[in-house]
């Protein structure tokens, strides 16, 4: 197995991100220092991350939570704050599929498989979210049209969406709005390249999962139902 798989499966993190963390020198295989995300290694060997000894996770957790406005998508925070894993169980080695910035409250889920979160977050398989966000004044068919063409939102990045839902009232608009990938603040952006202030922003859905009655600052354990239909 190579060694980015073996972090990705001991709930490190991602393999995208596992790569990182190797190439940084933060990896040790048999108390040697390894940089290549390709090294070959098995469960024979002793691989430690951080000064801890890594072992793989044979069973698949996910946490749902209501994130709450505030709170930052990190495992730790140098200036104190509350971060999403103060919400949940910290007795395994837990990472977040995706971020939301700290002003952005909803969903967001938080793992232990390395590959499941790999395949959520690649930008390829196009797992649908879809965000509540009050702007100023409204949105018009042709600003409609032009999220779901493209909008260019900086840093030679476009953010591209489908509006599904307008209602406006008193010079504001809550606006219901489908993604298909995870740029950074990418809704924010969106509206913002278009000359909307962005009041608040919720996201309420991610795949085939909504909060239900899940309020802020809540989290519950998925099923292994839910886990699957994540996987398909």
């Amino acid at each position: 197995m190579r060694l980015n798989k073996y972090l990705a499966h001991a709930g490190v993190a991602s393999r995208r991100e596992s790569d990182r963390l190797i190439q940084k020198g933060t990896v040790q295989v048999n108390g040697k220092l390894i940089d290549d995300p390709a090294y070959e290694v098995s469960n024979k060997d002793q691989i430690m991350y951080d000064g801890q000894v890594l072992r793989l996770q044979e069973e698949t957790v996910v946490y749902m939570l209501n994130k709450p406005k505030n709170v930052i998508t990190t495992a730790k925070d140098t200036h104190g704050r509350k971060t999403v894993f103060d919400y949940v169980p910290q007795n395994i080695r837990l990472f977040s599929i995706g971020r939301l910035d700290k002003d952005t409250t909803g969903l967001i889920l938080l793992t232990n498989d390395g590959k499941l979160a790999n395949y959520l977050m690649h930008p390829r398989n196009r797992i649908p979210r879809y965000y509540e966000v009050e702007i100023s004044s409204r949105l018009s068919d042709k600003e409609i049209a032009k999220i779901k063409k493209g909008v260019f939102i900086g840093d030679g990045e476009w953010g591209r969406g489908e509006v599904v839902n307008q209602v406006s009232k008193k010079g504001r608009s809550t606006v219901k709005i489908l993604l298909h990938q995870g740029k950074k603040r990418e809704v924010r952006r969106i509206f913002e390249f278009l000359g909307k202030k962005v009041y608040s922003l919720h996201r309420y859905q991610y795949g085939k999962l909504t909060l239900g009655n899940l309020q802020l600052g809540q989290w519950r354990g998925l099923s292994n139902a839910e886990i699957n239909k994540l996987r398909k």
